[in-house]
């Protein structure tokens, strides 16, 4: 049966970010993922876990800065990642080492290392070979401490300008830079928009072993599942069958808007998971 990882980023928009956690596991859910932890101590989140006994299974590098207040500053001012940007090494380098002190603390098994934009004048080669060798770098630092990394490719309507948007693009990737701990995490929403045909693609990338994580959410709005195009139930049966077959033992994160963002509103709405839950 699959398993469900709520992204409490965007889910339970109603309630303080710490609180989430409680209602994260009130609901069913065992493990979470989010965005960034670092706005909190790594004791006031790993208390959080512990107490609602759920796995931390996921999040992201700093999208840029060196401290909290430059993370926050380069988010807020579009960046999304330096791994891929020629000039910004040492920056990704000091961002991804935050990170993995993090999962240390957190027990985290994997790393989103945040491919980013493609840089201005930089061609495509340029930002691949950038790319390939941050993380051939992240992958060694990362095998020290056993955990993963993951790079994401994003659809060009929801971050345009992002250097990675195709599966077969961040397979590719992942088969230069050689290393077993370095993964593609395949976001369904952005697959969707960009390529379509998501039941070829689980069944073509999910047996490489090369595919580290699952994300969801419906198009065309984000929201839950069941409010949009997609046929979920298919997609759930078919990563569970192809799962079974290569021994994949992954989880899906959760990373949509609540349809309904009031009080409560999250929990409502996932009459979709009720059978996994």
């Amino acid at each position: 049966m699959p398993k469900f990882a709520a992204n409490l980023s965007m889910m339970y928009p109603d309630l303080p970010f710490l609180d989430r956690f409680e209602a994260a596991a009130k609901d069913g859910f065992k493990a979470v993922e989010y965005l960034f932890p670092y706005a909190f101590s790594t004791t006031e989140i790993s208390s959080r876990l512990q107490a609602n006994g759920l796995q931390q299974v996921l999040f992201n590098t700093p999208p840029g800065g060196a401290d909290v207040a430059g993370f926050n500053a380069a988010w807020a001012d579009g960046h999304r990642g330096t791994a891929s940007v020629p000039g910004r090494e040492a920056e990704f380098r000091a961002g991804f080492v935050r990170a993995l002190e993090w999962a240390d603390a957190l027990q985290c098994p994997r790393i989103h290392a945040m491919v980013g934009l493609r840089a201005t004048g930089a061609n495509p080669e340029d930002a691949d070979a950038t790319l390939v060798k941050n993380l051939q770098w992240a992958a060694a630092e990362a095998a020290k401490a056993g955990r993963d990394v993951l790079i994401e490719p994003i659809n060009t309507r929801s971050v345009p300008g992002f250097h990675l948007n195709r599966q077969d693009h961040a397979h590719r990737i992942v088969q230069a830079v050689g290393a077993a701990n370095v993964k593609v995490q395949m976001d369904l929403f952005h697959c969707q928009i960009v390529e379509g045909d998501l039941s070829a693609k689980i069944a073509q990338y999910l047996p490489t072993g090369r595919v580290g994580h699952f994300q969801i959410a419906e198009v065309p709005a984000r929201n839950e599942p069941g409010t949009g195009e997609v046929n979920w139930k298919h997609i759930f049966q078919l990563i569970d069958k192809v799962s079974a077959e290569c021994g994949w033992d992954g989880w899906i994160g959760c990373e949509y808007n609540p349809a309904d963002a009031s009080s409560g509103g999250t929990s409502r709405g996932l009459s979709w998971a009720k059978p996994y839950l």
